[in-house]
Protein backbone atom coordinates (compact mmCIF):
# COMPACT_ATOMS: atom_id res chain seq x y z
CA UNK A 1 0.00 0.00 0.00
CA UNK A 2 -8.90 -4.50 1.61
CA UNK A 3 -9.70 -3.27 5.24
CA UNK A 4 -11.66 -0.96 7.08
CA UNK A 5 -8.67 1.87 8.03
CA UNK A 6 -10.16 5.55 8.21
CA UNK A 7 -9.23 8.24 5.46
CA UNK A 8 -8.33 11.01 7.05
CA UNK A 9 -4.59 10.00 7.76
CA UNK A 10 -2.07 12.70 8.51
CA UNK A 11 0.43 13.72 5.54
CA UNK A 12 3.87 12.34 5.92
CA UNK A 13 7.66 13.73 5.09
CA UNK A 14 8.30 13.92 1.65
CA UNK A 15 10.29 10.28 0.09
CA UNK A 16 13.61 10.79 -0.63
CA UNK A 17 13.57 10.97 -4.73
CA UNK A 18 15.89 9.43 -7.28
CA UNK A 19 17.24 10.48 -9.90
CA UNK A 20 16.26 13.98 -9.28
CA UNK A 21 15.78 16.36 -5.79
CA UNK A 22 13.19 15.91 -2.77
CA UNK A 23 9.78 16.12 -4.45
CA UNK A 24 7.81 19.46 -3.66
CA UNK A 25 5.02 17.55 -2.38
CA UNK A 26 3.93 15.26 0.88
CA UNK A 27 4.62 11.58 0.58
CA UNK A 28 1.44 10.05 0.47
CA UNK A 29 0.57 6.92 2.56
CA UNK A 30 -0.53 3.39 1.31
CA UNK A 31 -3.90 2.68 2.56
CA UNK A 32 -5.90 -0.64 2.95
CA UNK A 33 -7.98 -0.97 0.00
CA UNK A 34 -10.88 -2.14 1.70
CA UNK A 35 -14.46 -3.01 2.71
CA UNK A 36 -16.17 0.25 3.41
CA UNK A 37 -15.66 3.02 2.16
CA UNK A 38 -12.68 1.87 -0.43
CA UNK A 39 -13.59 -1.44 -1.75
CA UNK A 40 -16.70 -1.39 -3.92
CA UNK A 41 -17.97 -4.99 -4.61
CA UNK A 42 -18.06 -8.09 -2.85
CA UNK A 43 -15.08 -10.21 -1.90
CA UNK A 44 -14.62 -13.94 -3.57
CA UNK A 45 -12.97 -16.98 -4.54
CA UNK A 46 -10.97 -16.10 -8.08
CA UNK A 47 -13.45 -13.11 -8.70
CA UNK A 48 -12.83 -10.00 -10.37
CA UNK A 49 -13.63 -7.12 -8.64
CA UNK A 50 -12.66 -3.10 -8.46
CA UNK A 51 -11.54 -0.90 -5.46
CA UNK A 52 -11.33 3.12 -5.69
CA UNK A 53 -7.33 2.59 -5.07
CA UNK A 54 -5.97 -1.01 -5.46
CA UNK A 55 -5.15 -3.02 -8.89
CA UNK A 56 -3.65 -6.47 -8.89
CA UNK A 57 -4.04 -9.34 -7.31
CA UNK A 58 -5.20 -10.63 -3.39
CA UNK A 59 -5.27 -13.80 -2.36
CA UNK A 60 -7.79 -14.05 0.41
CA UNK A 61 -9.59 -16.95 2.71
CA UNK A 62 -6.68 -18.56 4.24
CA UNK A 63 -4.11 -17.37 6.82
CA UNK A 64 -0.75 -16.11 5.23
CA UNK A 65 2.73 -16.33 6.05
CA UNK A 66 4.78 -14.43 2.66
CA UNK A 67 4.05 -12.65 -0.44
CA UNK A 68 6.59 -12.01 -3.53
CA UNK A 69 6.82 -10.63 -6.63
CA UNK A 70 9.11 -9.04 -9.13
CA UNK A 71 8.47 -6.45 -11.27
CA UNK A 72 9.90 -3.63 -13.68
CA UNK A 73 9.75 -0.23 -12.17
CA UNK A 74 7.84 1.81 -14.75
CA UNK A 75 8.52 5.18 -16.17
CA UNK A 76 5.67 7.58 -15.36
CA UNK A 77 4.60 10.54 -17.73
CA UNK A 78 3.96 13.55 -16.26
CA UNK A 79 2.64 15.28 -19.43
CA UNK A 80 -0.97 14.44 -17.90
CA UNK A 81 -0.24 15.94 -14.50
CA UNK A 82 0.32 15.59 -11.19
CA UNK A 83 -0.25 11.89 -10.16
CA UNK A 84 1.32 9.22 -7.48
CA UNK A 85 1.16 5.56 -8.01
CA UNK A 86 2.82 2.68 -5.82
CA UNK A 87 3.71 -1.09 -6.96
CA UNK A 88 4.04 -3.17 -3.94
CA UNK A 89 3.72 -6.64 -1.90
CA UNK A 90 1.55 -7.09 1.34
CA UNK A 91 -0.08 -8.93 3.89
CA UNK A 92 -3.36 -8.35 5.08
CA UNK A 93 -5.51 -5.05 4.00
CA UNK A 94 -8.06 -6.87 1.81
CA UNK A 95 -10.29 -7.83 4.85
CA UNK A 96 -8.74 -6.41 7.77
CA UNK A 97 -7.46 -3.24 8.99
CA UNK A 98 -3.29 -3.42 9.02
CA UNK A 99 -1.14 -3.85 5.76
CA UNK A 100 2.46 -4.94 5.69
CA UNK A 101 3.99 -3.81 2.72
CA UNK A 102 6.96 -2.82 0.93
CA UNK A 103 7.30 -1.98 -2.49
CA UNK A 104 8.28 1.91 -4.91
CA UNK A 105 6.33 4.90 -5.63
CA UNK A 106 6.35 6.65 -9.09
CA UNK A 107 5.04 10.25 -8.62
CA UNK A 108 4.30 13.23 -11.00
CA UNK A 109 4.88 16.69 -9.13
CA UNK A 110 5.06 20.18 -11.20
CA UNK A 111 5.89 17.53 -14.37
CA UNK A 112 8.90 15.93 -12.93
CA UNK A 113 8.87 12.42 -11.93
CA UNK A 114 9.68 11.09 -8.59
CA UNK A 115 10.72 7.87 -8.13
CA UNK A 116 11.33 6.25 -4.89
CA UNK A 117 11.70 3.16 -2.07
CA UNK A 118 9.32 2.46 0.46
CA UNK A 119 8.08 -0.06 3.43
CA UNK A 120 4.91 0.81 5.44
CA UNK A 121 3.05 -1.05 8.33
CA UNK A 122 0.23 0.50 8.10
CA UNK A 123 -1.84 2.43 9.72
CA UNK A 124 1.63 3.78 10.32
CA UNK A 125 3.28 6.31 8.29
CA UNK A 126 5.10 5.04 5.18
CA UNK A 127 8.83 4.77 5.81
CA UNK A 128 11.24 5.74 2.64
CA UNK A 129 14.87 4.31 1.71
CA UNK A 130 17.17 7.03 0.61
CA UNK A 131 18.44 4.32 -2.23
CA UNK A 132 18.05 5.24 -6.02
CA UNK A 133 15.51 4.01 -8.15
CA UNK A 134 14.90 4.37 -11.48
CA UNK A 135 12.52 3.42 -14.37
CA UNK A 136 13.64 -0.10 -16.20
CA UNK A 137 14.62 -1.36 -12.61
CA UNK A 138 14.08 -5.00 -12.02
CA UNK A 139 12.42 -5.04 -8.75
CA UNK A 140 11.99 -7.74 -6.23
CA UNK A 141 9.73 -7.58 -3.24
CA UNK A 142 8.85 -9.74 -0.36
CA UNK A 143 7.10 -9.54 2.94
CA UNK A 144 7.45 -12.77 5.49
CA UNK A 145 5.71 -13.62 8.59
CA UNK A 146 8.39 -14.14 11.06
CA UNK A 147 6.22 -15.50 13.61
CA UNK A 148 5.74 -13.77 16.99
CA UNK A 149 3.97 -10.66 16.21
CA UNK A 150 7.39 -9.82 13.48
CA UNK A 151 7.26 -9.34 10.03
CA UNK A 152 10.33 -9.20 7.68
CA UNK A 153 10.04 -6.33 4.42
CA UNK A 154 12.45 -7.09 2.15
CA UNK A 155 12.84 -4.93 -1.37
CA UNK A 156 15.74 -5.45 -3.62
CA UNK A 157 16.86 -3.53 -6.95
CA UNK A 158 19.34 -5.93 -8.72
CA UNK A 159 19.86 -2.89 -11.35
CA UNK A 160 20.86 -0.52 -9.00
CA UNK A 161 23.00 -3.43 -6.50
CA UNK A 162 20.72 -2.29 -3.48
CA UNK A 163 18.38 -4.27 -0.76
CA UNK A 164 17.07 -3.27 2.18
CA UNK A 165 15.47 -5.82 4.82
CA UNK A 166 13.54 -4.86 7.77
CA UNK A 167 12.09 -6.53 10.28
CA UNK A 168 9.24 -4.67 12.43
CA UNK A 169 6.62 -6.08 14.88
CA UNK A 170 2.70 -5.94 14.84
CA UNK A 171 0.61 -7.39 16.72
CA UNK A 172 -3.04 -8.52 16.37
CA UNK A 173 -2.24 -8.59 12.43
CA UNK A 174 -4.75 -11.01 10.78
CA UNK A 175 -2.78 -12.37 8.27
CA UNK A 176 -5.90 -13.02 6.23
CA UNK A 177 -4.74 -11.88 2.76
CA UNK A 178 -2.00 -11.37 0.63
CA UNK A 179 -1.63 -8.84 -2.34
CA UNK A 180 0.32 -8.24 -4.91
CA UNK A 181 -0.60 -4.53 -5.80
CA UNK A 182 -0.30 -1.34 -7.88
CA UNK A 183 -1.91 1.91 -6.03
CA UNK A 184 -3.36 5.12 -5.95
CA UNK A 185 -1.73 6.40 -2.83
CA UNK A 186 -4.22 8.32 -0.36
CA UNK A 187 -3.68 11.79 1.49
CA UNK A 188 -6.45 12.56 3.91
CA UNK A 189 -9.10 12.96 1.92
CA UNK A 190 -8.53 9.74 0.04
CA UNK A 191 -7.13 8.06 -3.02
CA UNK A 192 -4.72 10.56 -4.92
CA UNK A 193 -4.64 11.05 -8.73
CA UNK A 194 -3.17 8.22 -10.48
CA UNK A 195 0.27 8.91 -12.14
CA UNK A 196 0.15 7.73 -15.63
CA UNK A 197 2.82 4.56 -15.73
CA UNK A 198 1.53 2.76 -18.61
CA UNK A 199 2.05 -0.29 -18.19
CA UNK A 200 3.40 -2.84 -14.95
CA UNK A 201 4.36 -6.49 -15.02
CA UNK A 202 4.42 -8.78 -12.29
CA UNK A 203 6.08 -12.27 -12.59
CA UNK A 204 7.31 -14.62 -10.57
CA UNK A 205 4.54 -13.93 -8.00
CA UNK A 206 3.78 -16.53 -5.04
CA UNK A 207 2.10 -16.56 -2.10
CA UNK A 208 2.83 -19.07 0.61
CA UNK A 209 6.21 -20.55 -1.26
CA UNK A 210 3.29 -21.58 -3.67
CA UNK A 211 1.96 -19.67 -7.55
CA UNK A 212 -0.34 -16.97 -6.85
CA UNK A 213 -2.81 -18.72 -9.41
CA UNK A 214 -2.94 -21.77 -6.67
CA UNK A 215 -4.57 -19.89 -4.27
CA UNK A 216 -8.03 -18.12 -3.65
CA UNK A 217 -8.02 -14.58 -5.18
CA UNK A 218 -9.24 -11.99 -6.43
CA UNK A 219 -8.29 -9.85 -9.10
CA UNK A 220 -8.91 -6.13 -8.58
CA UNK A 221 -9.86 -3.36 -11.34
CA UNK A 222 -9.06 0.15 -9.96
CA UNK A 223 -12.41 2.87 -10.83
CA UNK A 224 -13.02 6.15 -9.26
CA UNK A 225 -15.94 6.70 -7.52
CA UNK A 226 -18.23 7.84 -10.86
CA UNK A 227 -17.31 3.90 -11.64
CA UNK A 228 -14.85 4.88 -14.51
CA UNK A 229 -11.60 2.59 -14.85
CA UNK A 230 -8.34 4.10 -13.58
CA UNK A 231 -6.34 0.96 -13.83
CA UNK A 232 -7.29 -2.92 -15.81
CA UNK A 233 -5.67 -6.01 -14.05
CA UNK A 234 -5.10 -8.77 -16.66
CA UNK A 235 -5.34 -12.53 -16.18
CA UNK A 236 -3.29 -14.85 -14.72
CA UNK A 237 0.01 -16.20 -16.79
CA UNK A 238 0.81 -19.18 -15.63
CA UNK A 239 -0.43 -19.14 -12.38
CA UNK A 240 2.73 -16.35 -11.28
CA UNK A 241 2.37 -13.72 -14.00
CA UNK A 242 0.13 -10.74 -14.57
CA UNK A 243 -0.18 -6.89 -15.89
CA UNK A 244 -1.70 -3.56 -14.57
CA UNK A 245 -2.38 -1.20 -17.31
CA UNK A 246 -3.21 2.61 -16.32
CA UNK A 247 -6.55 3.95 -17.78
CA UNK A 248 -6.74 7.56 -16.74
CA UNK A 249 -5.18 9.82 -14.09
CA UNK A 250 -8.91 10.81 -12.18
Amino acid sequence: MLGTAALAVAPVAAPVAAPVAAPLFQAPVHMAGGAHPLFLHSHGRNATTSSTNWAGYAANGSTYTSVSTTFTQPSVNCSKGDGYSSFWVGLDGYNSGSVEQTGTEADCSGGVAYYSAWYEMYPAYPVNYSSTVRPGDTITATVTYAGSSKFTLKLVDSTQGWSHTTTKSLSGAARSSAEIIAEAPSDSSGPLPLSDFGKVSFTSSKVNGASLGSTSWASINMVDSGGSTQATTSSLSGGTSFSVTWDRLN
